[in-house]
C-alpha cells in the first residue's frame, strides 16, 4: 500500500477547488458562483490573480481551503496531467474526482494522525485497514475511488476516531 502525498501541491493541479465547488456570497466569499464554474478571479495559468489579497477581497474561505494532495493526484495521476481548459469536456469529471477523493483524503490525514497515538494492537490493525481500505492499489480511475469498499472505510471512519480517545495524551 502507497500512501498518497496528502499536503497541497497547487503548481501540480488544475485549480479543481477553484471551479469545482459553489459559493454563496458570504462573510467566506465575497461572490456567488456555481458548482463547475471557474472563479473569476482564476488566472489562465490556473493561480489566483489576487492570492496575496484574499482574506482583505472576502475570500477567507479559499484560505481555509485545503484540498489535502487529492488536486494534484486527480490532475496528474487520474488524468495523465491533461486538463479541462486543455480540453473542456473534463471539467466535469475532473471536478466530480474532486468531490470524491477529496474527503478520502482528508480521512487519510485524520488516519495517519491517529497512527501517532499508542494505540493497542487491535486499534492499531483497525486504523491500517481503514487506511488501506482507502488507498486502492493501482487506482486509475475514478470508480477505483468509488468502490464499496473504499466508501465503506469511509464512512466507518467518522465511528472509529471517537473510539481512539482513550489513547489520545491528556495535557494537565
Amino acid at each position: 500500500m502507497t500512501m498518497p502525498d496528502l499536503k497541497a501541491d497547487c503548481s501540480q493541479c488544475a485549480a479543481l477547488c477553484c471551479v469545482a465547488y459553489p459559493f454563496d456570497a458570504s462573510e467566506e466569499f465575497a461572490i456567488v458562483k456555481e458548482t463547475d464554474t471557474p472563479c473569476p478571479n482564476l488566472a489562465d495559468d490556473f493561480r489566483c490573480s489576487i492570492h496575496a489579497d484574499l482574506t482583505c477581497k472576502g475570500f477567507g474561505g479559499c484560505v481555509a481551503y485545503s484540498c489535502a494532495g487529492a488536486g494534484q493526484r486527480i490532475t496528474q495521476e487520474l488524468f495523465d496531467g491533461e486538463t479541462w481548459r486543455d480540453d473542456p469536456d473534463l471539467l466535469p469529471h475532473m471536478t466530480y474526482a474532486l468531490r470524491i477523493i477529496r474527503p478520502i483524503h482528508e480521512a487519510l490525514l485524520i488516519l495517519k494522525e491517529a497512527r501517532t497515538l499508542p494505540l493497542s494492537a487491535e486499534y492499531a490493525r483497525r486504523c491500517d485497514a481503514l487506511i488501506q481500505a482507502l488507498c486502492p492499489q493501482d487506482a486509475t480511475s475514478i470508480w477505483d475511488f468509488e468502490e464499496a469498499e473504499v466508501q465503506d472505510a469511509l464512512a466507518a471512519v467518522p465511528e472509529f476516531i471517537p473510539e481512539l480517545a482513550p489513547f489520545v495524551p491528556r495535557s494537565d
